[in-house]
């Protein structure tokens, strides 16, 4: 069986995903790693729904550091770049990169991500970014494909988790216009 470190954006998001992967017989190790979270609050209650969700499908869940001062300064001169932009495609890099940086530390040779799940973001982009990493290490996947975007969506009224309404960032939050 393989090993792959799976970056986590949300908890329902990573049910489909960790049943996918294990269906393809990997041991899947999640990552929650998400510094483009705001405000913390947010952040702790999208992090609270991961831990729940790795309990419920057992599987081991990391928690990288809530850097987001660093987010901040690398995203600087793009806060009014619209929602699945340049801002975007950095932030997913930033989280991507940290993602493949812990598979190595702990001798994980795959890694892959959550992001794909969402019918907002471009699974397309997203894996490329993946691939400019480590073409070899990152798994390739667009797991909103086969339902895999409804079917978390069930997951998650089945065990009554928390979804959020909008992508994290502050700046997709005021796009959003939520107080």
């Amino acid at each position: 069986m393989n090993r792959i470190l799976l970056h986590i954006c949300c908890g329902v998001c990573a049910s489909q995903a960790v049943l996918r992967l294990r269906e393809e017989n990997f041991d899947v190790a999640g990552f929650f790693y998400n510094p483009n979270i705001h405000p913390q609050e947010e952040y702790f209650r999208r992090e609270e729904t991961a831990r729940q969700v790795s309990s419920i499908l057992k599987f081991d869940l990391l928690r990288g550091p809530y850097d987001k001062d660093n987010w901040f300064a690398k995203t600087k001169g793009l806060e009014n770049k619209a929602e699945g932009g340049r801002r975007c495609n950095l932030c997913f890099k930033i989280r991507l990169e940290e993602t493949y940086k812990m598979a190595r530390q702990m001798n994980i040779f795959k890694f892959s991500t959550t992001l794909t799940i969402s019918p907002h973001k471009d699974s397309g982009l997203i894996n490329e970014i993946g691939k400019e990493i480590d073409r070899e290490a990152f798994i390739f996947r667009d797991f909103k494909k086969e339902a895999g975007f409804q079917l978390a969506i069930e997951f998650a009224k089945r065990y009554n988790l928390y979804r959020q309404d909008y992508c994290g960032c502050i700046y997709s939050r005021r796009e959003r216009k939520i107080s």
